[in-house]
C-alpha cells in the first residue's frame, strides 16, 4: 500500500464519519420520539382501561380487567409502538457501533500513513 492509497482510504473514512455524524443525530431524534410516543400511548391506554373503557387485544374485547394485569394488557395493546421504539433504539446503537468502527479504521490508516512517511 502506498501513501496515495492510504490517503484515499483515510479521506473515504473521514467522509463516512461526516455522514454518520449527521445520521446519528437524526437517529437519536427518532429514538427519543419513539420512546416518547410509546410512553404516551401506554399511559393513555392504561387510563382507558382503568376508566372502564372496552379495549381490544387479539380480537378479544377486554373490560375491567384485574388491576394486577392492567399494565401488561396495556403493553400488549401498545405492541406496535414498542416495536417501533425498539427498532429505533437498535438503529441508533448500530450507528454508534459503526462510527466506532470507522474511527478505529481511520486510526489504523493514520498509523500506516505515519509509518510510510517515516520510511
Amino acid at each position: 500500500m502506498d501513501v496515495i492509497e492510504v490517503a484515499k482510504r483515510m479521506n473515504h473514512r473521514i467522509n463516512a464519519l461526516e455522514k454518520a455524524r449527521d445520521n446519528l443525530q437524526s437517529l437519536a431524534s427518532l429514538k427519543a420520539e419513539s420512546i416518547a410516543l410509546y410512553e404516551k400511548v401506554l399511559a393513555v391506554t392504561i387510563i382507558k382501561i382503568k376508566n372502564g373503557m372496552e379495549v381490544e387485544l387479539n380480537e378479544r374485547h377486554i373490560v375491567n380487567p384485574p388491576v394486577t394485569i392492567m399494565e401488561k394488557i396495556a403493553k400488549g395493546i401498545c405492541w406496535e409502538e414498542k416495536l417501533a421504539m425498539e427498532k429505533a433504539e437498535a438503529m441508533y446503537k448500530a450507528e454508534v457501533v459503526s462510527v466506532t468502527a470507522l474511527v478505529a479504521e481511520l486510526n489504523g490508516y493514520q498509523s500506516i500513513n505515519k509509518y510510510l512517511s517515516e520510511v
